[in-house]
């Protein structure tokens, strides 16, 4: 059923990284792929051996015909689909995140990206949101594949956005890797009037004292902080990011040219190679320097366990970044 849902407390390894609180709602992804292709006999699904655990499994009990499991040969799969597209289909192909960018980075450049197939790959469990340790943790995918010439990379928030993003890059003819969020989704950006548009930030909230530029579930994390810091009369803005390929360059200089501004870039990815590297590069270029920080995960393999334990102790939780802003400011 795709209903908003109560949060249950997590606590297996499994857990979620929604928060207590917040609303959540069902396997968002699948059931847009679903609404998206009762209206356009070109979109078909692809699975390596993970339709269950990528809500593709939704899809391919509505479409049977036009779903395609391909076992756990991820380089064959986006490799057809490939294919696929070069006979006019729209595949999405979807495995978990630190596949798709470690094992097929090869691939989709030469099958997907360097032939503008119009490919859209979905990698699930992106950062740091399972705690099943390094060999699900796609802390590094967008570093690998914002590296891929021509290929679009696109870090949703919650529900809505992932709903309004598979919309979006349906109807864009070119080649997208998509962070997939799984499951209970949080809901958060209908408070805000949302829309997704590909290539564009967007400004949540406005703020005199700290601006988080955030991308994917830190936006979520960014906004809690926010009326956190409200209450210790802190003023943070909020600038949310899902395109993180192309960057919405003019958003960015013209956010952080506003003086008396810690600028503090927020993201569920490795420190090296992710948002807050492209914004630093982004500013540089533009000669704008202010006060500037990030939040992100270290340099490093990181640990299983439960999420809510993991992102207090790597700085990505709700008290971790407000801690981190008081600190800085």
């Amino acid at each position: 059923m795709n209903t908003e849902t109560a949060l249950k407390k997590p606590a297996a390894i499994n857990s979620s990284f929604v928060d207590e609180g917040h609303r959540t709602k069902e396997a968002p992804l699948g059931h847009a792929l679903v609404a998206l292709a009762k209206n356009n006999p070109r979109i078909v699904g692809m699975s390596a051996d993970l339709a269950k655990y990528t809500d593709l499994h939704i899809f391919a009990a509505a479409f049977p015909e036009r779903f395609f499991q391909m076992g756990m040969a991820e380089q064959l799969m986006l490799t057809a689909a490939g294919g696929l597209a070069k006979e006019g289909f729209i595949p999405f192909a979807s495995t978990y995140g630190t596949f798709a960018s470690r094992r097929g980075a090869d691939f989709i450049n030469q099958a997907i990206a360097e032939q503008h197939a119009n490919v859209k790959i979905i990698g699930s469990l992106p950062g740091l949101s399972t705690g099943y340790g390094p060999s699900h943790q796609a802390t590094d995918d967008m570093a690998i594949l914002r590296a891929a010439p021509k290929l679009t990379v696109i870090d949703p928030c919650d529900a809505l956005e992932t709903e309004q993003a598979a919309a979006a890059i349906a109807a864009y003819d070119g080649p997208v890797y998509m962070r997939g969020l799984r499951g209970n989704v949080p809901l958060v950006l209908d408070e805000y009037g949302y829309q997704f548009e590909l290539g564009k930030a967007k400004l949540l909230l406005g703020g005199s004292d700290v601006i988080v530029m955030s991308t994917g579930l830190m936006t979520m994390r960014a906004l809690d902080a926010a009326k956190v810091l409200a209450q210790d009369r802190v003023s943070v803005a909020v600038l949310h990011i899902p395109t993180v390929k192309p960057l919405d360059t003019m958003a960015i200089v013209q956010e952080a040219r506003r003086t008396g501004r810690l600028v503090v870039v927020a993201e569920n990815h490795s420190v090296v190679g992710g948002l807050g590297e492209a914004i630093a590069g982004v500013l540089i270029r533009a000669g704008v320097s202010p006060a500037f920080r990030q939040i992100a995960l270290p340099d490093d393999f990181m640990v299983p366990g439960t999420l809510p334990v993991l992102h207090e102790r790597y700085g990505l939780s709700t008290n971790a970044v407000v801690r981190q802003i008081k600190c800085w400011l």
